[in-house]
């Protein structure tokens, strides 16, 4: 039986603290009531704290605020006339899972992290994890930056290399305030 050799290479071990450029993930004009009310209504969330502006203002937001998640979605919405990247991975690799369509997995795009030099090209989900340190809010701009923070290799007792890829994505407003932390692992085979 042939051995399989563990696909963490250096090359790919020295990407573990890769950052990304920051990048504005929000429309050019913020987070807006209408794009809100789109998200609420989808996640299935009546909280009147993203929709009612008199409750919204005798708490202790002062006014209307989104859901901490929100952050990590408003920069998938894909504007009027640019290419869906979702749409051009299935184009250029039919058999794609749909995960690797990603601002992440896309060399050349802003904000992107380096694609892994491996020939593992299959990606499961593995968890995400969110910290929240504040709720965005009406007319907030969102910047991201992504990182690798942590990348394993393993082989599993069938003797299939696998990588566990792990980035932490952080999203700010535009005084640099800290929003949100997502913490999302894939697995690569």
């Amino acid at each position: 039986m042939n051995e399989t050799i563990n696909p963490l290479t250096d090359q790919i071990e020295a990407l573990i603290g890769t950052v990304a450029e920051r990048i504005e993930a929000s429309p050019p004009w913020g987070i807006e009531r209408e794009g809100l009310r789109i998200f609420t209504n989808s996640i299935m969330d009546p909280d009147p704290h993203y929709w009612d502006d008199e409750f919204a203002k005798n708490t202790k937001f002062g006014g209307i605020v989104a859901p901490p998640i929100y952050c990590s979605y408003i920069g998938r919405k894909t504007l009027a006339g640019v290419d869906d990247p979702i749409t051009r991975a299935f184009r250029e690799n039919p058999n794609s899972d749909g995960i690797g369509g990603g601002r992440d997995a896309v060399e050349g795009n802003k904000g992107a992290l380096p694609p892994l030099p491996t020939p593992l090209k299959r990606i499961l989900n593995a968890g995400n994890n969110i910290e929240v340190l504040q709720y965005p809010k009406l007319g907030d701009h969102i910047f991201s930056q992504a990182k690798y923070s942590d990348i394993k290799g393993r082989v599993t007792k069938d003797g299939t290399p696998m990588l566990i890829v792990t980035t932490e994505t952080t999203y700010s407003n535009q005084d640099g305030d800290v929003l949100c932390i997502l913490y999302a692992s894939t697995i690569r085979r």
